[in-house]
């Protein structure tokens, strides 16, 4: 009987896999390449990796997970493509967890006495904005994720709330602006998603039973995708 989830990380620079073995949340195998664009080679070699080195085979996957964003368009297209087709065939469920919650959860495990704390995971997403969430150490959400413009007034409301751990690729950006203020407190290593704390979140939505349909599913890129039209050549 298929008793694997299989986890797919595509939101960030990360290529990464991992598998868990349901119902338990356990990890048994995972693999990360941090090799710029390279999702789209890379990521069903490694599917194909971690599934034979850790004995099992794509009639032991039970489900398949995917980072929901936000994060690169590129990379999130690449995960939510790979990651239906792979539902379609094997007629398994589809499971999508936040990239902030699984940032915040992932700084959580890095801080003593992370109940005592709220968490803003931030992904940078150029000059003074990124996308923001707020959590609890559970990665419960305290408030609705949304692009923000990072500003001295934005940061210190957040902060009356009481203490808050920033992470994340645009955490740096608080730093800069608030320095040592009261109550910031700062993870500058957990910078990306682990691909091994998505597969632990979504064999806990697997388990309640929190499945996305597969024929409609869309990552959720944060804000509108801005396309240019190439100018058009000057007539010869």
């Amino acid at each position: 009987m298929p008793d694997v989830l299989l986890a797919l990380e595509t939101s960030s620079p990360v290529c990464g896999v991992a598998l868990t073995r349901l119902p338990t949340a356990e990890v048994v195998a995972q693999a990360e390449l941090r090799i710029d664009k390279s999702h789209a080679s890379h990521l069903l070699p490694l599917v194909e990796q971690v599934l034979r080195l850790s004995g099992n085979s794509l009639a032991d996957v039970a489900a398949v997970a995917l980072s929901a964003g936000p994060g690169s368009y590129t990379g999130l297209r690449i995960g939510a493509a790979t990651a239906k087709g792979l539902c379609a065939a094997l007629g398994v469920p589809l499971v999508a967890v936040s990239t902030l919650r699984v940032l915040a959860c992932q700084t959580a495990a890095a801080v003593p006495d992370a109940a005592t704390y709220r968490f803003c995971p931030l992904i940078d997403a150029r000059r003074q904005e990124a996308f923001s969430g707020l959590f609890t150490a559970a990665g419960e959400e305290l408030r609705p994720e949304a692009p923000v413009i990072l500003t001295p007034e934005w940061l210190t409301d957040l902060l009356a709330g009481g203490p808050v751990v920033f992470s994340g690729s645009g955490a740096a950006k608080c730093r800069e602006l608030l320095g040592s203020a009261e109550g910031a407190h700062y993870v500058p290593a957990v910078r990306v998603p682990a691909v091994a704390t998505l597969a632990e979140l979504a064999a806990l939505s697997h388990r309640g039973g929190l499945f996305e349909d597969v024929a409609y599913y869309e990552p959720s890129y944060g804000k509108e995708v801005y396309v240019t039209v190439p100018k058009a050549a000057p007539a010869l």
